[in-house]
């Protein structure tokens, strides 16, 4: 059965924009690549992770890749219908839904870790949630002209150590650097 906790994955810029008109604005390849095994990798190799984000992060990914990989996609949407979705992605309408879908049903018997990938709306209330455990945080080292933005991390979270298969020093890539850091909830 799936752990009873999630993690938040997210890139963001100096003023905290992760997005501009549904797409990314910078290009990380191995940023990318860092987000794909974040998001795939598992302990049980008989077991996958899920993947929770709003319909507008959804469909600010690439048509050819999505849904993403190797993942069970859950989009969090009052406004959609499930025929705008091919049949393996889970449509609902909370957060709080998707995590009783996961927790309560067969759905999350084959799902190891729970990864939340945004956008705005689905970050604030996944930090406020119980069930939040960690933010995974690229800090890009550049301001970018952004229309989506991280929203603000609530002093309950503090910085933890990088684990080993995580850099902690700061990357550089295409002449932007940036640096991987993790916030751990505190408990009250």
């Amino acid at each position: 059965m799936v752990q009873n906790k999630f993690n938040l994955i997210v890139a963001a810029c100096e003023n905290s924009g992760i997005g501009i008109k549904g797409n990314l604005p910078w290009r990380l390849k191995n940023e990318l690549k860092y987000f794909n095994k974040m998001t795939t990798s598992t302990v049980d190799p008989t077991k996958k992770n899920a993947v929770i984000m709003g319909r507008l992060t959804y469909f600010g990914i690439p048509a050819s890749k999505r849904p993403l990989p190797n993942r069970l996609n859950i989009v969090l949407s009052s406004k959609s219908v499930a025929s705008d979705y091919p049949a393996d992605v889970v449509l609902c309408t909370s957060l709080h839904q998707a995590m009783e879908k996961l927790l309560d049903t067969n759905l999350g018997s084959n799902i190891e870790s729970i990864w939340i990938c945004g956008g705005y709306s689905v970050y604030k209330e996944a930090m406020a949630s119980d069930y939040c455990h960690r933010i995974y945080y690229t800090e890009i080292k550049q301001m970018f002209d952004c229309d989506a933005f991280f929203p603000d991390i609530p002093s309950s979270f503090k910085i933890v150590p990088n684990g080993e298969d995580i850099p902690s020093e700061e990357q550089e890539e295409n002449g932007l650097k940036y640096q991987y850091k993790i916030y751990e909830k505190q408990n009250p």
